[in-house]
């Protein structure tokens, strides 16, 4: 028998360690959706804690479940990434016996057949994102936490430079400072925008990603594609500066959409929101999250 050296004690003395495991491991997952089947190539990161009696974690077990979960779904898919995390996350505290908690994160591209008209639809990549939390409570019984979410690149258009914009063109030409021109979307700069929702549900409770990524991208100023034709590229370009929107009105419009959009959602369910843009007149990016519950939502949105 070779000595367990994971299991003898840690030489720098008895310290818990919270989250022990491996990260960006790569593995293709079947899943049955209701209208098709997908294969993701999913990347997975899987943790436990650590007793402050023992000196490692026996890593090889997380690779050796995850490769089982390949196996698995080859024959009998799942239901959703999320689903596949939970699975992961139960067999990390049945096959770790010191363990009382592990995580489960993952995400994987996703493909959706759409376009800006009949005959450009092409292929556009949105971006998976599933989590699963297990807990062993009292006399063994496991208390799973999952998280749903997606991310959308669109684009945005800054609405402090688009008046900055209009001021100095009303100086310049002083004939525009009548009529409608007030109302005419104005010259500014553009920025790629990423967003992403995701919601902390208990078990039975589901989210489609379509629709989280729906939601996303009703929050940009507007949605981007990788077939344009020229005039469709104007359309794009009109729709964002028809909807100027700095990071923070990008989330606190993805935020007041929820409790309408996902009106089903229990209370206690928790939404983590974040965006980012990408700039293009800064030498930095502009970021903006926020985490809170569907009932913080409900009684913001009412007492608006």
């Amino acid at each position: 028998m070779m000595p367990d050296i994971h299991a003898g004690p840690p030489s720098a003395g008895p310290i818990e360690l919270r989250r022990v495991g491996i990260d960006r491991i790569r593995k293709p997952i079947h899943v049955r959706r209701p209208r098709r089947d997908v294969v993701l190539t999913a990347e997975f990161s899987v943790e436990v804690d650590l007793p402050a009696s023992r000196k490692g974690s026996d890593l090889s077990r997380n690779a050796e479940i995850l490769a089982a979960l390949t196996d698995q779904t080859a024959t009998r898919p799942v239901g959703s990434l999320e689903e596949a995390c939970s699975w992961i996350a139960r067999e990390l505290l049945a096959r770790h016996a010191s363990a009382s908690e592990s995580l489960v994160r993952a995400s994987a591209e996703y493909f959706v057949q759409e376009g800006i008209a009949p005959g450009r639809e092409s292929y556009e990549d949105y971006l998976l994102i599933a989590e699963a939390r297990a807990e062993r409570g009292p006399e063994g019984r496991l208390r799973l936490t999952r998280g749903i979410g997606a991310e959308a690149v669109g684009m945005t258009a800054c609405p402090c430079a688009m008046e900055s914009c209009r001021e100095l063109l009303m100086r310049d030409h002083p004939e525009l400072a009548s009529g409608p021109w007030r109302e005419i979307p104005m010259v500014t700069h553009n920025q790629r925008n990423r967003t992403r929702l995701l919601f902390e549900v208990p078990e039975g409770v589901e989210v489609e990603a379509d629709e989280i990524l729906a939601a996303i991208g009703s929050a940009q100023s507007a949605p981007t594609y990788s077939i344009l034709k020229r005039g469709d590229e104007a359309r794009v370009v009109l729709e964002a500066h028809r909807r100027p929107r700095f990071v923070e009105d990008v989330i606190r419009e993805l935020l007041a959409d929820v409790p309408r959009r996902f009106a089903s959602l229990p209370d206690a369910v928790v939404v983590r929101a974040a965006t980012v843009s990408e700039e293009s007149i800064h030498k930095y990016d502009v970021r903006a999250s926020h985490w809170t519950t569907m009932a913080e939502l409900r009684r913001a949105i009412a007492s608006s």
